[in-house]
């Protein structure tokens, strides 16, 4: 048994090697991935933080238990994702990368709270700290989360509409004349006039302010999609057409096979331009007319002088676009995975 595990033991350790190897392969997309004491000063940042909350006294009247247990799940959470990447290179070369931008957070959070609830330099209402918005994000968090699905029905409503409809309109301009004469024009006038600027027409035409809205949105993200699928559809190399039509494909496959793929980085680019876009108007167009949403909450908040609820709903829409570009950037991955060693 002993000359079995000796003999399987180097060709495991080959293995090993030649994974780890292919992760640090391309590092040029990634800052300071080898190092591990950025990460250790992230970890020490989050420790200053509570160390800071807990043994400075308070000159404002705060809870501080929502934000003390804020930092331990930080912490924690830090530790075990190092824990794992001990297994997975691709996951600690993600984590060191990301380090010395946790260490910022968490050397501003603890600045943030001496300026505010231990030194009341940044006075309350306009400058709450982060021991008021994690306060209120615990006490408020079933109106926060009931505006938050508000807030995103409506989002993904007029940005799948935009979406759908701007490649659509980008495909007919870049792959028909007669289309891209009447349609330029549209998008031209449409693509310069920002979409708030369509509010008044939005509120005398829809009968309820969810459709005003969707059209808002609609408006927003419409113009970078079609504007970018076109181009993507008109740079396609002429040589891929002439290959294909002398091997008798049809104009069809041409379109649907060879243009259209050739499209998707561009698309996604228009995508996540739009998705940035539709954030944007969400929040105006639910300042007015709505009755529910972050934007409402907001201006909500804001009649009341509640700015601490303010900061929160900002902050919960600040998470919810950094995770739906992430969930965009890995369907753009995936799709795209073909372009893996093409494309810098």
């Amino acid at each position: 048994m002993q000359l079995k595990f000796n003999k399987k033991r180097p060709g495991i350790n080959k293995e090993k090697k030649e994974q780890s190897d292919a992760a640090y392969a391309d590092l040029s997309a990634y800052w300071k991935p080898k190092s591990n004491l950025w990460f250790i000063a992230a970890v020490l940042s989050f420790a200053a933080a509570y160390a800071i909350d807990y043994f400075v006294a308070f000159k404002q009247t705060v809870n501080p238990a929502p934000y003390r247990y804020f930092l331990i799940i930080a912490i924690v959470s830090l530790l075990t994702a190092y824990l794992f990447s001990l297994k997975f290179v691709k996951l600690k070369i993600k984590l060191l990368h990301k380090s010395q931008f946790i260490f910022a957070c968490g050397l501003a959070l603890a600045i943030w709270d001496l300026l505010t609830a231990k030194s009341g330099i940044m006075p309350l209402p306009f400058f709450p700290g982060p021991l008021q918005i994690a306060d209120v994000i615990v006490k408020d968090w079933k109106m926060l989360s009931i505006s938050s699905l508000y807030s995103m029905r409506l989002f993904f409503a007029g940005l799948t509409v935009g979406i759908v409809l701007g490649i659509i309109t980008g495909v007919l301009i870049g792959w028909y004349k007669q289309w891209d004469y009447w349609l330029s024009p549209v998008i031209k006038v449409t693509g310069i006039v920002p979409a708030v600027a369509w509010i008044p027409i939005a509120i005398a035409v829809f009968p309820n302010s969810f459709i005003s809205g969707v059209f808002l949105i609609f408006i927003a993200s419409w113009f970078s999609v079609s504007f970018m699928t076109a181009a993507g559809i008109i740079t396609t190399p002429k040589n891929y057409f002439e290959v294909a039509k002398t091997l008798g494909a049809k104009e069809s496959y041409l379109l649907f096979n060879i243009a259209i793929p050739n499209a998707m980085p561009n698309i996604f680019t228009g995508i996540l331009t739009a998705t940035g876009f539709s954030f944007v108007t969400l929040v105006v167009s639910e300042m007015i007319g709505a009755k529910a949403g972050l934007g409402w909450y907001i201006n909500w908040a804001k009649g009341w002088s509640v700015y601490s609820k303010v900061y929160a709903a900002i902050i919960i829409m600040a998470l919810s676009f950094t995770i739906i570009l992430g969930i965009i950037a890995i369907a753009r991955n995936y799709l795209l995975r073909w372009q893996k060693g093409i494309v810098k």
